[in-house]
């Protein structure tokens, strides 16, 4: 560094707040240069300084070379002569320095040190003051120092501290944690934080302490003691369980739409972090459908739904989940229930005693467990008080406070809520289910085609159950239709539409239209009915649902006497076909649109089936599982069907289910298993009739001449009757070919064909008209009767019933 004015403070110079004395010093120690600053201070003028060695300036040589610091610019304190001959302490700095020839030099900078302020706290003084709980420990662990905020948490002066192991001083709760963190920190030199929660004193309130231990280092670089300091953050620690607790009721209350299980789940979540034990009671006509109405007036029957306790099986229970309990109407709970507004007590409260008093059973619960503070929150949902929870404390010292009251409140608002929500979806789905239920069939209708067995399974979620659906509707000629459909969606307007569907689809049916005209006519009606509910929702908004309907069916028909079947399908999975072999597979139905699409049309398949062979009809909830889709899920249904054809159909129906459904569905599933049966030849007679009245007689002899081969005598006068009428309508309005048949099932069936279009209707014939009474008494002769048409003409047809009393 090159000689640039040092005195006059040139940019090398180290700066200085205080103004200080420099001097310069070559190698042999002679002053070069004195400042005015040096002058002030030692009382030594310059020219008086400058030429001399600094020895002459210095009082005390040690630590020293030559009388000079030693070079870096670390100070150091010297003590230096004044002119007058008494000492002066001072802090001296050297820095190196070299003058215009390159001869090395020093910078002397000498300040008097700090004289000390009257006014100022020592560090120790602020130690002892400090009021943040701050204590340090020696390498034994024992107390060498506490802060007055030390002392005051724990009730004990410093001196009485001084020497002791934390162990002494502090709680057991609470000493290990602390002791084995000073421990840890004196052996690794890192500090250490962490939470601890107790009392500091036995008679002092609990709080949250969060808690570091800090090394304290010699300048050795060794670490001697610790330093504990202590910061009270119980309110920030509760705020921050309350916020969890609630975020926790959030997420795990309401998880099932079950009442009792939600109410469960409420004490479960709630019990051991806010109540020791905790009661949640809904009105029992909540609980029996009915919409809560509490009553004000004389006892209130509330029903158990939910406890739970810090203890083992909550032995502090006066009665069992499920179970009913009268209290009083001055009874707190009843009290909040009548006003919808919470309440806080002790046992000592007028309310409590009295409630308690009048039942000795609870009298000694509360004092068996010492119990002795307790919170009554109702269950509000909907402007509606629903039931009411009772929370409880007896292990806990600290009673409930205003806090905890709030917080409470808010619990049970929210599993109020989900409460009511799982009593509205029981409700409905109860409504759907009874409503589904009562209209699926119950009871098949005999017929001699095919036999059957079925099964319908609601979803088991949220959505309630949906629109699926099943049927099987006797036709004419012995013949049977197998019906499968699906509405879309679930809940009561599902079940609704499907009711809708089922019902036309029974008429359509009765009318004998093919399965392709009778899809048509089910699209138009579909089609009606979202148009329907359209317009419902543009009159009536606040009552609008979603106004698309959809719905998939198929439809098909078995003849037991040509062993034929015929199929459509609306957008529906195709059926599933075991032959006799045992070979099961899919039969390639055309799919065609889904109902409610509308303007496309629908084609059939025909294909002839042996006898005893097996129809599976099914909805797709049946494929549609957690554990495959729908092609999965028909090949699986394949391999179950596959040598199914000899079991018995129930049995086959369980086994289905239990093999391709998980154990909670989450779509409806509606099954329908039919085995074909077949008419032999021996049971089905037919004649073709000229189209001559004078031939009736012929067809009427060879009528009872079938039916006295069949052994029905006593059917024979009713079907001769029948079997004229019809013949002589055939040849009179009709067209040939005019054909008769008889088929002789669980009823005797006549039919007669002819080739015209024209359907025959009742007419009410006059008084002195001799004809027109034909079909009114072929009507009153058969169980029923009607028309079907067909390529080329018409059939009408009638059943007379062949047991006892029928006729």
């Amino acid at each position: 560094m090159r000689d640039a004015n040092p005195l006059g403070g040139s940019p090398g110079t180290p700066p200085d707040p205080v103004d200080p004395a420099t001097a310069v010093v070559d190698d042999r120690g002679i002053v070069r240069r004195w400042s005015p600053g040096a002058e002030r201070l030692l009382g030594y003028p310059c020219q008086e300084a400058v030429g001399n060695h600094v020895s002459r300036l210095v009082a005390s040589e040690a630590g020293s070379v030559n009388g000079l610091p030693p070079l870096g610019g670390t100070a150091t304190t010297a003590l230096l002569r004044h002119r007058d001959g008494r000492p002066v302490t001072v802090w001296v700095r050297a820095y190196p320095l070299v003058d215009r020839e390159g001869r090395a030099q020093r910078l002397l900078v000498v300040t008097p040190p700090e004289r000390p302020r009257p006014d100022l706290v020592t560090g120790d003084e602020a130690f002892a003051q400090c009021r943040l709980p701050v204590m340090v420990y020696d390498s034994a662990l024992r107390a060498v120092r506490a802060s007055a905020g030390a002392t005051r948490e724990l009730g004990l002066s410093e001196e009485r501290m001084r020497g002791r192991r934390v162990t002494e001083i502090l709680p057991p709760h609470l000493c290990h944690r602390v002791e084995d963190g000073m421990g840890r920190v004196l052996e690794t030199g890192e500090p250490e934080d962490f939470h601890v929660r107790g009392r500091a004193q036995p008679d002092a309130p609990e709080k949250v302490w969060s808690v570091t231990v800090s090394p304290l280092v010699t300048p050795a670089g060794r670490v001697r003691h610790a330093e504990v300091s202590a910061l009270d953050v119980s309110e920030q620690y509760l705020a921050r369980e309350r916020l969890t607790l609630l975020n926790d009721i959030s997420a795990r209350v309401g998880s099932t739409l079950d009442m009792m299980r939600t109410a469960q789940e409420m004490a479960d979540v709630t019990v051991d972090r806010l109540a020791d034990f905790i009661t949640v009671d809904l009105l029992d006509s909540l609980c029996r459908g009915i919409e809560p109405k509490p009553s004000t007036a004389g006892t209130v029957l509330l029903r158990r739904a939910a406890q739970q306790s810090v203890l083992p099986s909550a032995p502090e229970a006066l009665i069992r989940p499920g179970e009913t309990d009268s209290y009083p109407a001055s009874a707190p709970p009843v009290r909040c229930l009548a006003t919808g507004r919470s309440s806080l007590h002790t046992t000592e409260d007028q309310a409590i005693r009295a409630w308690v008093q009048a039942d000795p059973e609870r009298s000694g619960v509360v004092r068996r467990f010492g119990i002795h503070s307790i919170m009554v929150v109702p269950l509000r949902a909907r402007d509606i008080t629903i039931g009411v929870a009772v929370l409880v404390r007896h292990r806990r010292e600290d009673p409930f406070t205003h806090d905890d009251l709030l917080l409470a409140e808010e619990i049970a608002a929210r599993t109020a809520v989900a409460v009511d929500n799982a009593r509205r979806y029981t409700l409905e789905r109860g409504t759907a289910l009874a409503l589904q239920r009562s209209l699926l069939p119950s009871r098949l209708s005999a017929q001699d085609a095919v036999e059957v067995a079925h099964r319908y399974l609601p979803a088991r979620t949220r959505a309630g159950p949906g629109g699926d659906w099943f049927d099987v509707i006797p036709l004419s000629g012995a013949r049977v239709a197998l019906v499968a459909g699906d509405v879309v969606g679930h809940g009561l307007r599902a079940s609704a539409t499907m009711a809708r569907l089922r019902t036309a689809v029974r008429t359509l049916a009765d009318v004998e239209l093919p399965a392709d005209e009778l899809l048509t006519h089910l699209d138009d009606l579909v089609t009606l009915l979202a148009a329907e509910e359209e317009s419902s929702a543009d009159h009536e908004p606040e009552l609008a649902v979603p106004t698309d309907v959809i719905a998939t069916c198929l439809y098909v028909v078995y003849d037991p006497v040509s062993r034929r079947c015929t199929a459509a399908s609306a957008g529906h999975p195709p059926p599933a076909v075991v032959r006799p072999d045992g070979a099961a597979e899919l039969v390639d139905v055309p799919p065609g649109p889904p109902l409610g699409v509308g303007g496309l049309p629908f084609e059939t398949v025909e294909w002839e089936l042996p006898t005893g062979s097996l129809l599976a009809l099914y909805t797709d909830g049946l494929l549609q599982g957690a554990r495959h889709d729908l092609g999965n899920g028909q090949a699986r249904l394949l391999r179950c069907l596959d040598q199914s054809v000899p079991r018995p159909l129930e049995t086959l129906c369980d086994e289905l289910l239990r093999a391709l459904l998980p154990p909670r569905p989450e779509d409806d599933v509606a099954l329908l298993l039919a085995r074909t049966r077949a008419l032999d030849a021996d049971q089905v007679a037919a004649w073709d009739v000229p189209a001559d009245p004078a031939r009736v007689a012929d067809a009427r002899a060879r009528v009872l001449a079938q039916l006295e081969a069949w052994h029905l005598p006593d059917v024979a006068f009713t079907t001769e009757l029948v079997v004229s009428e019809l013949v002589t309508n055939a040849i009179r309005y009709g067209q040939p070919p005019v054909q008769l048949r008889l088929i002789r099932g669980a009823a005797l069936i006549c039919e007669v064909a002819d080739g015209s279009g024209t359907a025959p209707h009742l007419r009410r014939a006059r008084t002195y008209d001799e004809g027109g009474r034909g079909l009114l008494l072929v009507a009153q002769l058969a169980q029923r009767w009607g028309t079907r048409h067909q390529t080329g003409g018409k059939t009408i047809w009638a059943e007379i019933g062949l047991g006892v009393g029928d006729g």
